[in-house]
């Protein structure tokens, strides 16, 4: 997002930050974050870097015969038709290559223009994970270690035990380990109140357990990373995920903040349910204070080559060392087992790495993030297993296209089909494909991708 305040020069803030982090220590990619379980220490310190071996990528797994593009492309189009949500989007990736990526439905039930793969959405949390992959090529760098502790970055960081506020780390503050109770000053966000003043309430907030021995969600304290990245690169948080990670990924329709998504040639509108359907919105300015934890809005051709980045086909931007960093889970959260009945039924194990969840789906893991804000639903998962991506993201606050994320992953998997969507959602009904395909999405065998979908049924 941008900013009014004028910034100083690049080699002033450089040496600002230099001074200010004299005391830093620094580390490397494979340094990887100790396994927590429910209450270990953040203290410990990595003398020995844990280092687990990365192969090459193993030869593709092919993807079931019973897994066909079309199908989840029409349940898409359905899930739109007489604007059962407004509109919506889904990328497919497997081995390296966009099986899918296009845009469903209508941007705005006010002035209906078609969502295509270069339509942007609101990622909410999703963004949680770009902020991970963000330190982490700081890791990378060397500018920063895991183990860091956060006031070697942000002097002026206080929690209510001064202990406490000394064991912080970087890992801690990306797990969500920071040892606040759930989702910390929230509601005061969502009443406008100015992220700053949040952070320095965080000195007199309590605490439930120690730093890095339990998991709690955060949006405030989680977002200090942004924070911390200034610290460490003299850019801005924004400034610096655009040219280590949109750039260089092809991200071209990617940006943060209110202003990004507003300057964006096609964007969806957030809805809300009123007494004659569904009623489009601006975005409200809330979460989009906290960057880190909720700032990313993107495209469905942006989330395809950002899971062909998480499933180890970038190595240019994102080495195999950092991604499984990034993906091994540090802390246990089986409340993510409860919920909806495809978590009730599929997951037997959840956690969080480093701005991503795990999840063990059937026995399988599964790297997993959603994200809701006011009028936005999100979800990305990848199968390792499979190399295998998925992302949807719509523009309601509907449930109901959440229940195709599990429909694609049971047949990627070859399980037992669950009833995730509802009855009248019939996967034999193909999407027909438009003439305008999207020219980085190669027909997988047996299915039609494409740019974009017709006007509102």
């Amino acid at each position: 997002m941008k900013s009014n305040v004028k910034k100083p020069s690049r080699t002033l803030r450089r040496i600002g930050a230099v001074a200010l982090l004299l005391p830093l220590t620094l580390g490397s990619t494979a340094q990887t974050p100790q396994h927590s379980g429910a209450a270990v220490a953040s203290t410990t310190a990595f003398n020995t870097p844990n280092v687990r071996p990365v192969a090459p990528l193993p030869p593709a797994v092919p993807l079931p015969a019973a897994f066909d593009v079309r199908q989840f492309e029409s349940m898409a189009q359905q899930l739109v038709a007489n604007q059962r949500v407004p509109g919506m989007a889904m990328a497919m990736v497997h081995n390296g290559r966009v099986l899918s990526a296009r845009g469903y439905g209508i941007t705005d039930t006010s002035h209906a223009a078609p969502v295509d793969s270069h339509t942007v959405f609101r990622l909410a949390s999703l963004s949680k994970s770009f902020a991970g992959t963000m330190t982490g090529l700081l890791v990378n760098d060397g500018s920063l270690r895991w183990d860091s502790k956060l006031v070697d970055y942000l002097p002026s960081f206080r929690l209510s035990n001064p202990l406490a506020s000394q064991q912080l780390t970087v890992a801690d503050l990306l797990s969500h380990r920071v040892g606040l109770t759930h989702n910390a000053f929230d509601r005061d966000l969502e009443q406008y109140v100015d992220y700053r003043t949040l952070t320095q309430k965080l000195a007199y907030a309590p605490l439930q357990c120690a730093p890095g021995t339990c998991y709690s969600y955060q949006n405030v304290a989680f977002s200090l990373v942004g924070d911390m990245v200034f610290a460490a690169t003299g850019d801005f948080y924004a400034q610096e995920v655009q040219r280590r990670i949109f750039k260089p990924l092809g991200m071209n329709d990617a940006s943060l903040g209110l202003e990004g998504i507003q300057a964006s040639p096609s964007w969806a509108r957030p809805h809300v349910r009123g007494r004659g359907g569904w009623v489009s919105l601006m975005p409200k300015t809330t979460y989009y204070q906290v960057l880190p934890a909720a700032g990313v809005n993107a495209s469905a051709s942006d989330m395809a080559q950002y899971l062909i980045a998480h499933t180890g086909h970038r190595p240019d931007v994102l080495p195999a060392p950092l991604l499984a960093t990034l993906h091994q889970q540090l802390v246990d959260t089986p409340s993510e087992i409860r919920g909806s009945s495809w978590r009730r039924t599929r997951l037997t194990g959840a956690g969080y790495a480093l701005g991503w969840r795990t999840y063990k789906y059937a026995g399988h893991d599964v790297v997993f993030h959603g994200g809701a804000v006011q009028g936005y639903r999100g979800l990305i998962a990848m199968v390792p297993e499979l190399d295998f991506g998925v992302a949807l993201m719509w523009n309601s606050e509907s449930s109901l296209p959440s229940g195709l994320l599990p429909t694609i992953l049971d047949t990627a998997l070859g399980l037992p089909p669950g009833q995730w969507l509802d009855d009248d959602i019939d996967p034999t009904l193909y999407a027909e494909a438009t003439d305008d395909a999207s020219p980085d999405a190669p027909h997988a065998p047996g299915s039609h991708a494409s740019a974009s979908t017709a006007a509102p049924q």
